[in-house]
C-alpha cells in the first residue's frame, strides 16, 4: 500500500515538473496493450495473444518433438503465461482449446500448414519456413501484405458474455514478409 502511493506521488510529481518546465505532449490517452507484459525467453514462440480482460497471455509456439522435429499432427501449442501468478505457464483447458484459443491446422502440398484459430476461422495463417533463415514462421495478411504474425491484441469492451464478448476491436502486429518493416492493423471482426 505504501509503494502504491509512493508510486502514485511519483508520477504525479513527474507529470507536474514536465509540464511546468514546457513538456506538453505528454501522452494522455494510453492503449492498454502499451502497458501488458511481453514474453521473453519463450523457445519456438511464433506469437502471442493478448486482451484487456487482464494480462494472461496466450502463447502460440512450434510444436517441435523429443527429436527436434516438427509435430506434423499439431504443429502450434498453445498455452498461458499466468502473469499474475509469477509468470507460470499452464496448459489450456477443454474449453479453452475448443472454443476459444486453440487452432485447427491442415498440412498443404507445399509442406506448409495451414492454421486458424478456433474463435476465428475467417483469419487464415500459414505456417512455412522462411526463405531467409529456413526457420518456421507464421504468416498471415495484414494490411493486405503477407506479413509474419508476432501479436494479437484484442480489445473487449463491457457487455457481452462469455462466449459472445463484445469486441471493440482485434489488432495484429507483426514484420512484413518481403522487407521486415513493422506492420499494424485493426479490424472489428
Amino acid at each position: 500500500m505504501i509503494l502504491g502511493r509512493m508510486r502514485t506521488f511519483f508520477v504525479l510529481f513527474g507529470l507536474v515538473f514536465l509540464q511546468i518546465n514546457g513538456y506538453t505532449n505528454i501522452p494522455t490517452n494510453i492503449e492498454p496493450q502499451d502497458t501488458f507484459p511481453v514474453p521473453a525467453n519463450i523457445k519456438n514462440q511464433l506469437f502471442y495473444l493478448q486482451r484487456t480482460t487482464n494480462t494472461n497471455t496466450v502463447v502460440y509456439a512450434l510444436n517441435i518433438n523429443a527429436k527436434g522435429v516438427l509435430d506434423e499432427s499439431t504443429p502450434v501449442k498453445v498455452f498461458w503465461i499466468r502473469y499474475p501468478e509469477g509468470g507460470m505457464q499452464k496448459e489450456l483447458n477443454f474449453i479453452q482449446k475448443a472454443f476459444a484459443y486453440g487452432t485447427i491446422s491442415k498440412k498443404n502440398k507445399d509442406g506448409s500448414f495451414t492454421i486458424q484459430l478456433v474463435a476465428y476461422k475467417k483469419k487464415e495463417f500459414i505456417l512455412k519456413k522462411s526463405t531467409t533463415d529456413n526457420t518456421y514462421k507464421l504468416y498471415t495478411l495484414i494490411n493486405n501484405k503477407e506479413s509474419e504474425i508476432k501479436r494479437i491484441f484484442i480489445k473487449i469492451d463491457p457487455g457481452g458474455t462469455l462466449f459472445n464478448p463484445n469486441i471493440a476491436y482485434v489488432e495484429m502486429k507483426g514484420k512484413e514478409a518481403v522487407n521486415s518493416k513493422p506492420i499494424m492493423e485493426r479490424f472489428k471482426p
